[in-house]
């Protein structure tokens, strides 16, 4: 199982530098897994750029994955990560949500690039 965090969707979408490398894990629908976290930060910042018409059509190819809602368990392990990894509450969902579907996290944000279950490209300006 496959969960992409907010950057590599938005690299995805953007036709960015490392777009390709996102590609696999977000074109194999069947083992793709999206936290409901990420919606909502590919929502806000599509639509802000670009407007509502290409935030919803975003949010649509997003949910051809398997949408993970927040329930309290997921809430917790995520707030256990965050205290002892200090990381920001999304990177912390996100994070909790790969961890509890025994998933691999694909991600261009530097502080996941030494964490086993993870798979880290560095984000080319």
């Amino acid at each position: 199982m496959n969960v992409v965090d907010s950057s590599g969707w938005l690299e995805y979408f953007a036709e960015g530098s490392n777009a390709n490398f996102f590609a696999p894990a977000i074109e194999d629908t069947k083992k793709l897994l999206v936290p409901v976290i990420c919606i909502y930060e590919v929502f806000k910042r599509i639509r802000q750029q670009s407007g509502i018409n290409a935030a919803q059509q975003h949010i649509s190819d997003m949910k051809l994955g398997k949408i993970i809602e927040l329930d309290e368990s997921l809430a917790l392990s995520a707030a256990k990560l965050s205290a002892d990894l200090k990381l920001p509450m999304a990177d912390s969902l996100v994070l909790a949500t790969t961890r509890a579907n025994n998933a691999i996290l694909w991600t261009q944000d530097e502080h996941f690039k030494d964490f086993d279950d993870v798979k880290y490209i560095e984000k080319k300006y």
